[in-house]
Formats: structure tokens, C-alpha cells, sequence
């Protein structure tokens, strides 16, 4: 007992007085010398990158970090767990390193006398699948600089100039907003750059690749560079790639200045490689369907990706929440401004698709429905939680799967944060007798010092005086009221002349996302998603499917006496309009075979848009080519 005791008093004592994580805070000095990465990509069968990186050091402790905030992702979610193998040398002599255990980012070793450099070397384990994002296969890859370098703690790290290299399959070709020094066969060197810029330029290499001038003969170029798991994806037509060069002189136009001295588009046309869709400065992450080109009008859904991630060069990366802009990859961010900085950019991302042509009005006008759809009744949450609270998601949840999502809420200041500028648009209309609009904010918030890299952070109160520039009003307590409230974010549809409605008939935006997610979606009837084979993947709360206590991962095997067929209740639900009988389900939860009466007589319900009589179309004007 009286170990015990001492052992308690020791920890207390600990706890008390503060044990935090040693590593040194960044610092606004010079970096002497060069940080090297190199990396070798070849090993593409067993998916493992080998790292090298070469730190200039000077004799004494010294902390080596891998990055763990990442930029794009708002979350501490620096893929830690993938680093293998790790071996720190000096002068070619091991040394000895330690991970500090309140920082597990943080690797610290002791440089000896007569050392100007250490040289760390280590293995990118990336994921065979269960694990994770797959960014390696035998076709394709997609290299991320923060996930295979390590850098110095103790310095801000645009301060901290950086070269790397890589080497590649035989045969590859690449892409990546990097200067290319020289190739040396398949080695690729880039010019020195800061490591703020090194993290932030990734790089896509492949078999099968195409590129397309987006802007030809401009002094700023944009590229289009797609990869594909097969060479036939690569087969684009002339008026698709002209929808893409729109979309460069649409952004163009909205903004009127340019962040970058050139930006490349890196498109994964794959069903191997992971999806993703992650801004960059002077570039993006994406990935689409393998049938984006050969299958366009069947793949039009996910068109908006590339107008999202190229908006976010200015809002994002050149200007983003001063919470965001920390002084290196391992400092704790704060996302309370995502509601801007991903709400914004969602607004753009589908307004940019229908001004650049590649969506029509009608699949613009369908995917809206879709969403206001959602934040009129497919977000339950919104009673006890706010959007605001949302931008604390990606630490919070860093998009693992939730049991009730609708009720729980997530990453809601994308969407949500788009209906709150779908109303701000409206009130600035209202304010001027349509003069101005989020056009104007856009432009005097974003489009300034043409051709500037730096980071131009902002806060909620510069927020509010660029938008009282364009109309004065009191735009804190608007703002305020729609991110800190817990009501339906529908207001902007009346403004723009158009209702929500419900219909029993679904649009082609959710007849698409229904074919991509490959269930039925009866949220808005009976309250539940069901797949063909009868797996429920989400219930709505307090919905008659909830009430009667369904829940996610149950599996329906039968329909009123029958085997189950998912179109076979789209019917059913029609039926019990006038027959009145209530639906029977048996569900299987877990080993539990369980009878469910669902007494819902109000038919099938879609969410579509109706003009309102009298008022001017002002989603047509918004979505009109400038």
C-alpha cells in the first residue's frame, strides 16, 4: 500500500506540474544550408517508398519532426503510423534516436562533434487498403512530400529551403507544381524550394498520362495532367477540354488576380488508386471516375472537383484562417473559419461548373435541390449542435464513420456553409437592387496583389468588413446568427426566386448519387438508405424507420412476406399512399432475426426546386458565364 502511495504522489506531482512534449517551438531565423529529400518510388508491387533526408545539424540535440497538421485536411493526421525502418546516421555513424512520448511526431537524437548534417533515412509503408488511403499501385502513384520527409524542429519552415528528388518506375511520366532541375534517367531532381512549398507541391506519376493546355500561350500556364489506370480513359474530346479552359478564364474573371506561377490540375482517372480531392497553391489532388472523359455524360456528378480545388488557391492557400496559418506542420491549427474557407469554396465549386459549362443549369439547379435538402431535413443535428461547432470536426472525427451522421453532424460547414452564402449573395442583391453580389465580396477579398504567394491570413472580423464594403449592413449578427443557430439554412433559395419542394419522383443529381453510393436513398420518406442487397447504411433520427428502431448496419431480408428487392419498396411505399396496410420488414441485426412495422403512408419524397411566381430567376444570372 505504501508503494502504491508514493507511486501516486510521484504521478500526481507530474501531472501538476505540467509534463508536456519537449520539442522546440519554430522560430523566425535563418536555416543554414539545404534540407535534401529523396525518395524511391520503385517498389511499387510491395507499395513502400524509401526516404532519405539530409538535415544540416551542428553538434548537440537535435529534433526531427514528421509533419502531423496538415494543410487541406484542417486535422492532426500526418500518417505517423506508416513510418518504418527509421535509422538516423552521422558521418555514416548510427546514432541513437528517441521518440519524445507526449510528441510522437518529434525524433530526437544527439549530433556529435565534427557533424555539419544527419542523415535520416526511413520507409513509407503506405496502405495495401485496410489501412488507409491506397496511393501506390502498379499504374500509378501519388507522392506526398509530408508523408515521406522528415524536417528540423525549431524553425519556421517557409524559412527552411528544401530540395528533393525522386526516382521512378522505368519509363513514368509525372506531374507536379515542382521546377524540374534535371532527370537523370528516371530520377527526377526539382529546384530548390521552401519546405512550406515542397509539402504543399505533390507530385502524380503514372503509365498511362495526357496532358492538356489550359490556358495556351498565357505567361501564367495551367495543365491538366491525367493519369489513368488504363490508356483508353485518356481519350478526351475537344469540347470537354474546352469546358476545362472555361473554367480557368471563369475563375479568372471572378477573381481578377492570380496566386501561382502556374497551377497543375493532377486528375487520377483510376478505380485503384484512393480518391482524393485536396487543394494546393499551385495545385491539386483529385481523382474521378475511370469514365470522366469516355463516359461524360454518365459521370457528370463529380465535375464540381476540380473547380472546388482550383477556388482554393485563393481561398485556402493564399488566403486563409489566420487559426490556419501556423509556423510549421506540427503547430496545432484551428479551423473555426472552415465555414468560409470550405463553405465559400463549395458555393464556388458548383457555381464554376455551370459557368465554365461542365454542368448544365438543370444539373446545377438539381444538385442544389439535393443540398438544401439536406439542411431543410436531412440534418436532424441541427436542433442540438450548430454548424459552427462543425469546423471542429476534422479533429474530432477526422472522417471515420459515425453511427447516426445525420444526428451526430460532421464536416456540415462544406454544404451548410454553401447555403449560407447562397443567402449572403441574396441579401447583398437585396441591399444594392442587384448590383452587387458575392461576386464583388469574392473579388475584394481574394483578388488582390496579383501574383503573390505569401499566405494573406484573415479573421472573422475582416470577414465582416469586406462585406460591408460591398453593401453595409450588420453582417456579424448575420453571420452569427445562421453559424451559431439551429435552424434549417434554406433562406437563400426564396432570395434567388426558387422554393424547396418535395416530389415522389427523384432528380438526376440524386438519382446519380444514388447510382454512386449503390442504395436507395428513402431518407425523406420512410428515413432510411438501403443497398439492393438489403444492408441499411443510414436511418434518419426521429424518422419513421428510427421510431420503429431501425438503425444502421441491420440488413433487410424480407418485404411484406417477400424476398427483398430495394425497388420492390420504392413500390410499396407508393402502394401504402392509398391502401393504407403498414410495411413489414424482417431484419437481420446481428444474429437476431427481428420483425419491424413501419406505418408510413405519405409516399416517396424527393427534394426539388420550384420557381416562385413573380420573382426573377436570380439563380439563372448567378450561374451565367461571365
Amino acid at each position: 500500500m505504501k508503494m502504491r502511495a508514493v507511486a501516486l504522489s510521484v504521478l500526481l506531482a507530474v501531472s501538476a506540474a505540467g509534463v508536456q512534449a519537449q520539442t522546440p517551438p519554430p522560430q523566425d531565423v535563418a536555416f543554414p544550408g539545404l534540407l535534401r529529400i529523396d525518395v524511391d518510388a520503385r517498389d511499387i508491387g510491395r507499395r513502400i517508398f524509401k526516404v532519405k533526408a539530409t538535415v544540416p545539424a551542428k553538434p548537440g540535440p537535435l529534433t526531427l519532426l514528421y509533419p502531423q497538421w496538415l494543410p487541406g485536411a484542417h486535422s492532426p493526421s500526418g500518417p505517423i503510423d506508416k513510418l518504418a525502418g527509421l535509422v538516423v546516421t552521422a558521418n555514416g555513424t548510427p546514432l541513437q534516436w528517441k521518440r519524445d512520448p507526449y510528441d510522437v511526431y518529434a525524433f530526437t537524437v544527439e549530433v556529435p562533434q565534427g557533424a555539419s548534417e544527419v542523415v535520416a533515412e526511413f520507409k513509407f509503408l503506405s496502405s495495401q487498403g485496410a489501412q488507409g488511403r491506397v496511393v501506390m499501385t502498379p499504374d500509378m502513384l501519388n507522392l506526398q512530400w509530408n508523408a515521406n520527409s522528415l524536417y528540423p524542429a525549431g524553425v519556421i519552415t517557409r524559412n527552411i529551403q528544401a530540395q528533393a528528388t525522386v526516382t521512378l518506375p522505368p519509363g513514368w511520366s509525372y506531374a507536379t507544381a515542382l521546377d524540374t532541375e534535371r532527370r537523370d534517367g528516371d530520377t527526377v531532381v526539382f529546384k530548390p524550394i521552401s519546405y512550406d512549398h515542397l509539402v504543399d507541391s505533390p507530385l502524380f506519376a503514372g503509365r498511362h498520362f495526357q496532358r492538356f493546355d489550359l490556358d495556351p500561350g498565357a505567361k501564367v500556364p495551367v495543365h491538366l495532367n491525367v493519369f489513368a489506370d488504363d490508356a483508353t480513359s485518356l481519350a478526351a474530346k475537344p469540347e470537354q477540354i474546352q469546358a476545362h479552359r472555361a473554367l480557368v478564364q471563369q475563375m479568372y474573371k471572378l477573381y481578377g488576380a492570380r496566386h501561382f506561377d502556374r497551377y497543375e490540375f493532377l486528375l487520377a482517372l483510376t478505380d485503384r488508386l484512393g480518391g482524393i480531392g485536396l487543394e494546393h497553391q499551385r495545385s491539386s489532388e483529385n481523382s474521378g471516375d475511370t469514365g470522366y472523359f469516355t463516359e461524360w455524360d454518365k459521370t457528370w456528378l463529380g465535375r464540381d472537383l476540380l473547380p472546388h480545388e482550383f477556388n482554393h488557391s485563393w481561398n485556402g492557400k493564399y488566403r486563409r484562417g489566420a487559426d490556419l496559418a501556423t509556423a510549421n506542420f506540427n503547430v496545432p491549427m484551428g479551423d473555426s473559419l472552415l465555414w468560409l474557407y470550405e463553405g465559400q469554396t463549395q458555393f464556388w465549386g458548383q457555381v464554376l461548373a455551370a459557368r465554365s459549362g461542365l454542368w448544365s443549369p438543370q444539373q446545377t439547379r438539381d444538385v442544389l435541390a439535393n443540398v438544401a435538402g439536406t439542411y431543410d431535413r436531412g440534418r436532424p443535428g441541427l436542433a442540438w449542435r450548430n454548424l459552427q461547432d462543425t469546423t471542429n470536426d476534422p479533429t474530432i472525427a477526422q472522417r471515420r464513420a459515425l453511427a447516426f451522421r445525420n444526428y451526430q453532424m460532421s464536416e456540415d460547414y462544406y454544404s451548410g456553409g454553401q447555403m449560407v452564402w447562397l443567402e449572403v449573395d441574396g441579401k447583398l442583391r437585396a441591399l444594392t437592387g442587384n448590383k452587387r453580389g458575392l461576386d464583388d465580396f469574392a473579388k475584394a477579398f481574394f483578388g488582390m496583389n496579383d501574383g503573390d504567394w505569401n499566405v494573406h491570413p484573415y479573421t472573422f472580423e475582416d470577414v465582416v468588413g469586406t462585406l460591408n464594403g460591398v453593401a453595409p449592413f450588420d453582417w456579424a449578427s448575420f453571420l452569427r446568427e445562421r453559424l451559431d443557430g439551429h435552424g434549417p439554412l434554406t433562406g437563400g433559395l426564396e432570395a434567388a426566386g426558387w422554393k424547396l419542394v418535395y416530389t415522389d419522383t427523384p432528380n438526376e443529381a440524386f438519382k446519380a448519387q444514388e447510382a454512386r453510393a449503390k442504395n436507395s436513398n428513402l431518407l425523406y420518406s420512410i428515413g432510411l438508405s438501403v443497398s439492393e442487397s438489403g444492408y441499411i447504411g443510414d436511418v434518419l433520427w426521429d424518422s419513421p424507420a428510427f421510431n420503429a428502431g431501425l438503425i444502421p448496419g441491420m440488413s433487410v431480408v424480407a418485404l411484406n412476406g417477400r424476398v427483398f428487392k430495394a425497388e420492390q419498396l420504392k413500390e410499396a411505399i407508393t402502394t401504402a399512399r392509398t391502401d393504407k396496410a403498414p410495411l413489414t420488414l424482417l431484419v437481420k441485426n446481428v444474429d437476431r432475426i427481428d420483425t419491424v412495422t413501419l406505418d408510413y403512408h405519405d409516399g416517396l419524397k424527393y427534394p426539388a426546386l420550384e420557381r416562385i411566381a413573380g420573382k426573377p430567376d436570380r439563380l439563372a444570372e448567378l450561374w451565367k458565364a461571365r
